[in-house]
């Protein structure tokens, strides 16, 4: 998969797998967001893996019914939203996109009209 040279050094982490849950790709942040997991060495690997108990089933649901899944979590003082998105190439589904990125633990919301 060729990734373009924006995506690469975006600081957002983004990692690519396909149907089955094997990574094809990942940018330069995922692969230092997954550093001890094993960063760049990852690809070809598969998911479901390294993903234990829900989060796990949670991964297994989302291949079968091509579903997204959004959500933020707290780590380390950190906080980060986490988008997982199926892609699709001339429509047929192809896997999931996974975005990381870091925002600021007191961000502004905004309701827009």
């Amino acid at each position: 998969m060729d990734i373009g040279p924006w995506i690469k050094e975006l600081p957002v982490s983004i990692t690519v797998c396909d149907v089955n849950g094997v990574i094809l790709e990942m940018n330069e942040k995922s692969c230092e967001v997954f550093a001890k997991d094993g960063g760049r060495n990852l690809i070809g690997t598969n998911l479901l893996d390294c993903h234990p108990g829900p989060a796990r089933a949670k991964l297994e649901e989302m291949l079968h019914t091509w579903s997204s899944n959004t959500y933020s979590i707290e780590k380390n003082g950190k906080k980060q939203f986490i988008y997982q998105s199926p892609w699709y190439q001339d429509n047929e589904f192809r896997g999931f996109v996974e975005f990381i990125m870091d925002i600021p633990v007191e961000a502004s919301h905004f309701v827009r009209k």
